[in-house]
């Protein structure tokens, strides 16, 4: 048995609400990973002690956490209802869930600019990942 007809049997059994909770577990653990790795160095580069410092990481881990979690939750679930209602499993789908999640990340920052950049760069990112993925 192959990875893709794994892949397929498991997607087509499980419901995209499941897909998207293991999406936002695993790639918001990355987040908040990410964020305690990134946050004590920029607490250094702003001159943060003690408390202060603590709670920047803190703030760093939740924030990387939630915006991580965000994207592969919109993401998974924009994927998998694309997948199910076109029957069609290629790079369409996730060119098309990447620019949805790229302008969801993107809409927290209220500039046209960045949500049409996070979309474009998103959605060739996720249309590269997901072909490569499937061939």
């Amino acid at each position: 048995m192959s990875i893709r007809s794994l892949e397929s049997e498991i997607g087509d059994d499980v419901p995209c609400s499941s897909l998207a909770v293991d999406s936002i577990l695993r790639i918001g653990t990355a987040g908040v990973i990410w964020g305690l790795c990134t946050g004590p160095y920029d607490a250094n580069k702003q001159g943060l002690a003690s408390l202060a410092r603590a709670s920047f990481v803190a703030k760093c881990a939740g924030k990387f956490g939630f915006q991580c979690g965000l994207f592969a939750g919109v993401f998974s679930v924009t994927r998998c209802g694309i997948q199910r209602y076109r029957n069609k499993n290629d790079w369409v789908n996730a060119l098309m869930a990447g620019a949805i999640a790229g302008a969801a990340v993107g809409a927290g920052t209220r500039s046209w600019k960045q949500v049409a950049g996070m979309s474009g760069l998103l959605s060739a990112f996720c249309a590269i990942a997901g072909d490569s993925i499937s061939n």
